[in-house]
């Protein structure tokens, strides 16, 4: 990897305490060596690959904190009978369905499809939840192989769960296992432990779980309290919620990623907040499957560390952001609400892709992950630092990457990724998807 100066261009540097530059970035290797004025780079930069941004806009790369790329092939999929009444007809009609269709082959163009449209949205890091109940065993390598290929930061777990049987419930526990050592190896790549839910996990299976979770030292990401349904049967257990019931059985270590949490109490919100457990808010997945609206500006005021995700609706995490945004304002009826919570969304997923990933994120500062992008996006009006997210909201949220550097490595070029063929890929995906419709 050589020296990329990415220059001309308004510099947004994010982080905690986010500065607006004119100029560029100097990255060397995967790091970031430099950000300032081109007079101060171009001293420091002689013989680089150039970049110039033209004036537009150059960000830190967006985190996607909670992704299912196996959904990609699901779209526009006609489910036969009645449509779902309920958040647990939507699962045993339509996701639980065709997650047990899935072969290995059709975990490829799942795959590319998305990343592919998380590169052009400027998205450099997906934290994937997969699941193929009868395609378990190496189906984290065919996810993590098509990342790599694309050049993408990728985070991926398999989701554990009783309700396919004991083989298959083992056969998960081992392909988070053997995943993790993997990724171990890999700077690109990075592990969670995967569970489903409470409600579709014995006590048995999660203490087997916990104990392998301990010895690996992973953290676990786990849908939690998505919808109502996960709470009431936790307190037929005697918990207070599913999130209570999975802490008191000992499967929540610290940095783990608790999804959803849409159904959860402000006691559960201490045990996250003391346990160091990271809440993932999918707002739009939320509002789709008519599950209700989490409460993240009192979860956020309660000390929770909330970051937001997509949840396979689609891969720009920019959408939800956005959606959390209005979905916030409309909870409350409150139009002063979400907008330091929004800062706190975007600041949440570089805490936990940093420490994933052993190294910070979402950062533009020397030292920091060399994961940049170049936006299409020239400001009307004048961007500063504390109107960013005004930009971001009205306006950057559908601004496509013109480049994309990724751990020093530029993928986008003038808009396009580099060898991939967007109508081959389609014509790939339509193949798959019909086959597997008709196992579905």
């Amino acid at each position: 990897m050589d020296k990329i100066w990415i220059k001309s261009g308004l510099v947004y540097t994010g982080g905690s305490h986010p500065g607006v530059i004119e100029g560029g970035v100097l990255c060397n290797g995967d790091e970031i060596e430099a950000v300032g004025s081109d007079e101060d780079l171009g001293a420091r930069a002689q013989g680089t690959r150039i970049i110039d941004a033209g004036g537009r806009l150059i960000a830190p790369g967006f985190i996607n904190a909670h992704m299912h790329l196996y959904s990609t092939l699901a779209r526009g999929m006609a489910l036969d009978g009645p449509p779902p009444e309920n958040f647990l007809q939507i699962l045993q009609r339509l996701w639980w369905k065709l997650d047990k269709a899935l072969r290995l082959e059709d975990l490829v163009p799942s795959a590319r499809l998305p990343l592919a449209d998380a590169l052009l949205s400027g998205v450099t890091t997906i934290i994937d939840h997969h699941a193929s109940p009868n395609a378990v065993s190496g189906s984290l390598d065919v996810l993590a192989d098509t990342a790599c290929e694309m050049g993408i930061r990728f985070s991926t777990c398999y989701e554990v769960s009783d309700r396919d049987g004991l083989d298959i419930m083992k056969a998960g526990i081992e392909e988070n296992l053997r995943f993790a050592k993997r990724a171990a190896e890999d700077p690109l790549l990075a592990a969670t432990f995967g569970l489903h839910a409470s409600f579709t996990l014995s006590d048995e299976t999660i203490d087997q779980c916990a104990r392998s979770v301990a010895d690996a030292g992973l953290a676990v990401h786990v849908h939690v309290a998505e919808a109502d349904s996960d709470a009431v049967d936790a307190r037929k257990g005697g918990y207070e919620g599913a999130l209570a019931r999975l802490h008191s059985l000992g499967v929540l270590p610290e940095g783990s990623l608790a999804v959803h949490c849409v159904h959860t109490t402000e006691n559960e919100w201490e045990i996250m907040k003391h346990g160091g457990v990271f809440c993932v808010h999918n707002p739009q997945s939320n509002m789709n499957n008519a599950v209700g609206a989490a409460a993240v500006d009192k979860m956020v005021a309660s000390g929770v560390q909330v970051g937001v995700g997509t949840d396979g609706m689609q891969a720009d995490v920019r959408q939800d952001i956005r959606a959390a945004f209005l979905l916030g304002h409309h909870r409350t009826a409150d139009p002063r609400t979400m907008w330091a919570e929004t800062d706190s969304l975007v600041k949440t997923n570089c805490k936990i892709a940093s420490r994933l990933f052993k190294k910070k994120l979402g950062v533009l500062e020397p030292g920091c992950a060399a994961d940049v992008v170049v936006y299409d996006y020239f400001p009307p009006t004048r961007l500063h630092s504390e109107n960013f997210y005004g930009h971001l909201l009205f306006g950057l949220y559908q601004a496509r990457a013109n480049s994309v550097v990724v751990a020093g490595v530029e993928l986008v070029e003038d808009g396009e990724i580099k060898g991939y063929d967007p109508q081959q890929e389609a014509a790939l995906a339509k193949q798959r998807a019909a086959a597997l419709w008709k196992r579905v």
